[in-house]
């Protein structure tokens, strides 16, 4: 059961690129922030007798928690529309609390890799989209590019099927991409994709947006 203040800056900091500080004179308030943006997604602190946690929530599920567990209530010194404070008196099961930990990294963290990344994970098994049509996926059509970058920075390819991802004539990526020459082809063959001088046909295999 998680109800110390360490356990909670350890599990903060146990995400990705997050460093804590203690930003106010009063060293009760210690935040956990990203190291790009400096936004911070947990706030710890004690107050009348508990530990207290400040996440970030959809304001979709903000109530629901609320309703679920008296210990979560309207964000204490922030916005309440967006933020809610969960009292660590051992109330609240500590999977839930890593869970909505967890949700408040995901909204802070949202960034134009990361909507690239969700784009993908919907292509269908069986199916291909091109750079472009990725791009709007995740928001901006002119990021071409950029979703280019992502893909050859993909650190989870078993969840995100980057090698369904093809050119806008169908092409395949080149030999460095997806763990060598003529990978990307035998992982879409596997797909039940017909590969043919290293093209896809877009007709029969593209998605529509």
């Amino acid at each position: 059961m998680m109800k110390t203040r360490q356990e909670a800056l350890d599990y903060g900091l146990s995400f990705p690129e997050t460093y804590v500080q203690a930003p106010f004179r009063d060293s009760n308030w210690e935040l956990i922030r990203i190291k790009n943006s400096k936004k911070a997604f947990l706030w710890v602190y004690e107050k009348d007798g508990f530990v207290n946690l400040n996440v970030k929530v959809n304001p979709q599920w903000r109530d629901f928690w609320r309703e679920v567990y008296p210990s979560v209530i309207p964000g204490y010194h922030q916005n309440k529309k967006y933020w809610n404070t969960i009292i660590l008196d051992g109330s609240i099961p500590e999977k839930e609390i890593k869970r909505m930990i967890t949700e408040s990294y995901d909204l802070v963290t949202d960034s134009p890799t990361k909507r690239i990344y969700e784009a993908v994970k919907k292509i269908p098994k069986g199916h291909v989209a091109t750079y472009g049509q990725i791009a709007a996926m995740a928001g901006n059509p002119k990021m071409s590019r950029a979703v280019g970058n992502a893909l050859h920075k993909n650190k989870d390819p078993d969840h995100i099927p980057c090698f369904r991802v093809v050119n806008a004539k169908g092409e395949l990526s080149g030999a460095f991409v997806f763990g060598g020459e003529k990978m990307q082809a035998k992982l879409l063959r596997k797909d039940g994709i017909e590969v043919r001088d290293g093209k896809v046909d877009l007709k029969k295999y593209g998605i529509s947006i």
